[in-house]
C-alpha cells in the first residue's frame, strides 16, 4: 500500500509544481501552501493536526517543498513526525536554510542548484520509479529554467508566462477553499504541459491563460469569468455552510473571509439560501461587509458590532482589535467570539 502524502509546499509556480508531481505519484496526497514567515509553523501544526486524525497514522510521510525552516521548526517537527511514526522528507533550494540542513541531514535535501520542483522530481523517480517514460521531463526543466532564472534556457519563456498565470490565479481564497484553490492551479499547470512543444508556445499560452481558467470553472454553460467565479464561490459556500456558519443575537449568517465580490456573493448566497439572514465577510484587517435580505436590519448590526452603519440590507464596519489567522477557523472562531460578546453587551 503506497503511503498517503502530507505535501507542504511553496505559493508560487515552483511550490505548486512539486505538487502537481506528486498529485500524479501517490493516489492519496493532502496539500497544504504556505508563503515564507509564520505561516510555515501554522501550517506545520495544521498537518500534525490531520495526521492525528488519520487511522493509519504510521502510514504517512510528511513532504515539504521549496521551503527552508528555521532551526525550531525543523526541530519540532522532526519531533511531532517521530512521535507520530510518520515519514519526514524536505526538499529545498533557498540557501538560507543551510544551517537547519546541516543539523537535519537525514531528512533535510537542500540542493541550491536546481528548484524545487526538478528536486520532487528526482525524489519520486529514485524512490517510487516515478515517470519511467519522461512524460513530465520537459514540464520540470521548464520550470526550473524560470525558477532559476536560466534565461539562456529555450524553455525560459514559456516558464514565465506559466509562473505569471500562476502567479495572478487568485480567484479561489486560498485560506478558506484549499483543497479547491490547488486543484485551480494544478489544473493550470497540466494544460500547460499538454501545451508544450507547439509553436511559439509560450505565446501560444499567454492567448490561452484566459480561457484556461474560464475552463475550470465552468459548470453548465459559458459566462464571463466573473459570474463564473462567483458562481463556483457561491455554491462552494452553499454545498459547505455548516462549516462557515455564524451566529448573532439568534441570526443565523456565514462568514467569508476575504473574499471580495460581496454584493454578487452574498447576496446570491442568501437567495439560495433563504434559512440564513445575512453574510459577512471580514478581512485581514478586520474591516467587514455585511449583506442580508430582509430578515435583520444590518445598519444596526453593523453599528453594534464594528462602529460601522450603511443600509438595512448592505451595511459595513470593522472590528477592534481584530486577531487574524492563516487558518479560517481560527478566524471564524474569532469572530464568532467577538460576536457573541457584542450581542452580550447590547443585550444587556
Amino acid at each position: 500500500m503506497k503511503p498517503k502524502l502530507y505535501h507542504l509546499s511553496h505559493i508560487d509556480l515552483d511550490g505548486y509544481g512539486c505538487q502537481y508531481l506528486t498529485s500524479q505519484a501517490f493516489d492519496e496526497v493532502s496539500c497544504y501552501n504556505a508563503n515564507y514567515g509564520p505561516e510555515v509553523g501554522a501550517r506545520l501544526r495544521e498537518i500534525i493536526k490531520d495526521i492525528i486524525k488519520d487511522e493509519n497514522q504510521s502510514n504517512a510521510i510528511i513532504l515539504i517543498t521549496d521551503l527552508n525552516l528555521t532551526p525550531k521548526e525543523a526541530n519540532w517537527i522532526e519531533k511531532e513526525a517521530r512521535a507520530l511514526g510518520a515519514g519526514l522528507q524536505l526538499l529545498d533550494h533557498h540557501i538560507t536554510g543551510e544551517k537547519t540542513a546541516l543539523n537535519h541531514a537525514e531528512w533535510y535535501h537542500l540542493d541550491i542548484n536546481h528548484c524545487g520542483t526538478w528536486l520532487t522530481y528526482k525524489w519520486l523517480q529514485k524512490k517510487y520509479d516515478f515517470d519511467a517514460k519522461n512524460e513530465f521531463k520537459e514540464i520540470v526543466e521548464t520550470i526550473n529554467a524560470v525558477d532559476m532564472w536560466h534565461s539562456n534556457s529555450d524553455l525560459f519563456e514559456y516558464g514565465k508566462v506559466m509562473m505569471s498565470m500562476i502567479s495572478s490565479a487568485k480567484e479561489i481564497n486560498r485560506a478558506m477553499f484549499p483543497a479547491e484553490d490547488t486543484a485551480f492551479k494544478l489544473s493550470l499547470i497540466d494544460h500547460a504541459r499538454s501545451m508544450l512543444g507547439n509553436s511559439d508556445a509560450h505565446i501560444a499560452l499567454d492567448d490561452a491563460a484566459h480561457r484556461l481558467k474560464k475552463q475550470f470553472f465552468i459548470v453548465k454553460k459559458n459566462n464571463t469569468k466573473d459570474n463564473l467565479v462567483a458562481s463556483y464561490i457561491t455554491d462552494l459556500l452553499s454545498s459547505q455552510k455548516e462549516r462557515f456558519t455564524i451566529t448573532y443575537q439568534g441570526y443565523k449568517g456565514v462568514l467569508g473571509y476575504n473574499i471580495g465580490n460581496t454584493s454578487i456573493i452574498g447576496n446570491t448566497f442568501l437567495v439560495q439560501n433563504p434559512d440564513y439572514n445575512f453574510y459577512m465577510d471580514v478581512n485581514y484587517r478586520g474591516n467587514f461587509s455585511l449583506r442580508g435580505n430582509d430578515t435583520l436590519d444590518l445598519s444596526i448590526m453593523a453599528a453594534q458590532v464594528g462602529n460601522g452603519g450603511g443600509h438595512k440590507n448592505a451595511s459595513g464596519g470593522k472590528i477592534e482589535e481584530y486577531q487574524d489567522s492563516f487558518i479560517y477557523e481560527e478566524v471564524k472562531n474569532f469572530v464568532q467570539a467577538y460576536l457573541n460578546d457584542k450581542a452580550f453587551e447590547n443585550k444587556a
